[in-house]
């Protein structure tokens, strides 16, 4: 295996792997040999198809890419050892440059190597947090909610008033076309709420099951929904059930029914709550306003631009998850702000640059100050974490790896130096 070393520019280097015919002819071996369990042709067994056969039936470069993929999974660590120890940081990007019947292999490795990184100080920056207060609204605002997920709704043969709910049926326009998106059947509607749009619900009162109604309202300039923003919307609606809601009093009877002696110990329960909720809060806070400090006060050399991108592209699944697990699509997201993936992640990059310095400077204080993860703690956490995943093999068998024992020292590492740092910086 031959590995050219290229220039270092902007805290980035360049290694080119060549892989003589000789030496690539093994991976190819494991190509087959892994292609052909996967793939079935008659006549021969999982794992026992010769490449000629093979080949035929998939096309040469697909073996070979396969190949490649695990050559370079079983090189490269050899090949990043040229560098030396304690320079790398991030995932390494590689790319795959010669592959073709018959010739060596080259594939290149993109590496960040740690900048230069000069604290000017990090202890005693005297950071005072907030005063946290539970406001008198807020714990009558969660009452409000307790009282609504114990509504008693009955059908009503009446006018719709104040207070009922309304199922409706919905149809949108603005200049006579229909609104994408604008168009539902069975939605509920709970008088005294701002549905949709300010006004709407008041039109629906002294209606009557099986009524239609029609009017316009205006779309506020700011509304989230950019397509109708700022416009006057045309509405059609149809009637089609009303019910009469009976929320529970607030009494010590309603207290018992969610397991405590009284009204009064509900409300203390509540504020105790939100102001854990606050605290949380006001950590994650503090926490921001420390680190921003800290990196105002220094010095970097050259960021590695590869480590911006991968923590944009981090950045960007982050916000994608989070959609998902909320029920949100996002490329419905992206159709609101009206912006493109790519988009998205450019406007990132300052948030992205700001995260990497944050990780910079935390693993330089953790150098400096000796803070270590012990490999007690490690074996205790994997072994914890076997414990709650002990039906998901999956799970398990990643546990076992160096790259996870890797990522939680990584974790556990910086959450110790944040900690540390906390502790010298946040008066009491």
């Amino acid at each position: 295996m031959n590995v050219k070393k290229g220039e270092i520019v902007k805290s980035q280097i360049e290694l080119t792997v060549e892989l003589s015919v000789d030496e690539f002819k093994p991976y190819i071996d494991q190509g087959v040999s892994k292609i052909s369990k996967e793939v079935k042709i008659d006549g021969f067994r999982s794992g026992k198809i010769p490449y000629d056969v093979l080949k035929g039936k998939i096309g040469e470069m697909a073996i070979l890419e396969e190949a490649a993929r695990i050559a370079i999974n079983k090189t490269i660590e050899k090949a990043l050892a040229e560098l030396g120890d304690g320079k790398l940081i991030g995932q390494p990007k590689v790319d795959i440059v010669k592959l073709a019947p018959n010739n060596p292999v080259e594939y290149k490795i993109s590496v960040a190597i740690i900048p230069e990184v000069a604290i000017e100080s990090y202890k005693d920056l005297k950071i005072k947090p907030k005063e946290i207060k539970v406001e008198e609204d807020e714990i009558t605002k969660t009452l409000d909610e307790l009282k609504e997920s114990r509504v008693v709704e009955t059908l009503a043969d009446r006018e719709v008033k104040e207070g009922d709910k309304v199922l409706v049926d919905i149809q949108m326009f603005h200049d006579n076309v229909p609104i994408e998106g604008g168009q539902a059947q069975g939605t509920a509607v709970l008088m005294g709420k701002d549905f949709l749009v300010p006004g709407f619900d008041k039109q629906l009162n002294g209606a009557k099951k099986g009524d239609h109604k029609e009017f316009s309202l205006p779309y506020p300039e700011d509304h989230y929904m950019k397509n109708i923003a700022g416009k006057m919307v045309d509405f059609k609606v149809d009637i089609k059930e009303v019910y009469d809601r009976k929320l529970p009093e607030l009494n010590d009877e309603f207290a018992i029914a969610f397991g405590l002696k009284s009204l009064k110990e509900l409300k203390e329960n509540i504020e105790k709550s939100i102001k854990g909720q606050k605290e949380q809060e006001q950590g994650r806070e503090t926490e921001k306003e420390l680190l921003d400090k800290i990196v105002k006060n220094t010095k970097f050399g050259d960021i590695p631009p590869m480590l911006i991108e991968q923590e944009g592209q981090t950045m960007l699944s982050e916000l994608e998850n989070g959609l998902a697990q909320q029920g949100a699509k996002f490329d419905d997201y992206l159709k609101s702000i009206g912006k493109s993936r790519e988009q998205l992640q450019i406007d990132m990059l300052p948030d992205a640059t700001n995260r990497v310095k944050v990780s910079l400077l935390i693993r330089e204080i953790a150098e400096k100050e000796n803070i270590k993860v012990e490999d007690k703690e490690i074996d205790e956490h994997i072994e914890h974490m076997k414990m709650h995943y002990k039906e998901n093999a999956d799970v398990i068998k990643r546990l076992g790896t160096p790259e996870y024992r890797n990522y939680f020292v990584n974790v556990q590492t910086s959450r110790k130096t944040i900690d540390k740092l906390l502790e010298w910086n946040v008066a009491k």
